[in-house]
C-alpha cells in the first residue's frame, strides 16, 4: 500500500474512497453533525498516522472502521459526555407495539431520526451490533463495558425503537 510509504496522494484517494462511510457511522455514534464531521477528521488523522501500523490481515475499510470506532469512542469520553448518554428511559408500556408486530414498512429516514433519540450508551450498542453485526463481546469490547450491560443495553435499545417507530 503506497499511502503507508507517505504517500500523500495515495492517501487522498484513500480518503476519498472511504470518507462517506466513515463519516455516516461518526453520524450514528455522536447524534450532531458538526462532531461527526470532527470525529471523522480526527479519524483520518490517526489513520494517517497509524498507517504504518496496518498488517493488511483485513480490508482496509475494516481497520479503518474500527478504527473510527475507537476515535469516536475516545472522543465521547474524553468531554465526559458517556453519563449522560449512559442515562435510560424508563420501561416503554407493555401495551405499545414492538419490533416485531410492526407491519408497515419504515423509511430509512425515520430509522435514523429514531437512533438520534436514543441514549448514547443503547444508541453506540444498536450501532455497533444491530447495524454494524459486531458480537456482543466485540462490541462490549469497544464499549469498555460488560457483555452482560451489552445486552441489556441492545434489549432497551430495540424496545425504545420500537416505541418510536410505531408513534
Amino acid at each position: 500500500m503506497e499511502a503507508a510509504g507517505g504517500d500523500k496522494p495515495a492517501f487522498e484517494r484513500l480518503y476519498l474512497r472511504h470518507r462517506g462511510r466513515v463519516y455516516g457511522l461518526c453520524l450514528r455514534m455522536c447524534r450532531e453533525p458538526t462532531e461527526a464531521e470532527e470525529c471523522a477528521q480526527e479519524a483520518f488523522i490517526q489513520a494517517w498516522r497509524k498507517l504504518h501500523l496496518f498488517r493488511g490481515d483485513s480490508e482496509f475499510g475494516t481497520w479503518l472502521h474500527r478504527l473510527t470506532v475507537n476515535t469516536v469512542l475516545q472522543r465521547m469520553r474524553r468531554a465526559r459526555r458517556d453519563q449522560d448518554r449512559l442515562t435510560f428511559l424508563a420501561e416503554p408500556d407493555d401495551n405499545r407495539a414492538n419490533a416485531e408486530e410492526a407491519d408497515t414498512a419504515v423509511a430509512t429516514d425515520d430509522i435514523e431520526q429514531a437512533l438520534q433519540t436514543l441514549p448514547g450508551g443503547a444508541r453506540s450498542v444498536v450501532v455497533l451490533c444491530g447495524v454494524y453485526g459486531y458480537s456482543h463481546e466485540e462490541a462490549s469490547a469497544m464499549l469498555g463495558i460488560a457483555v452482560g450491560t451489552c445486552k441489556a443495553q441492545l434489549h432497551r435499545a430495540r424496545k425504545l425503537l420500537a416505541a418510536r417507530l410505531a408513534a
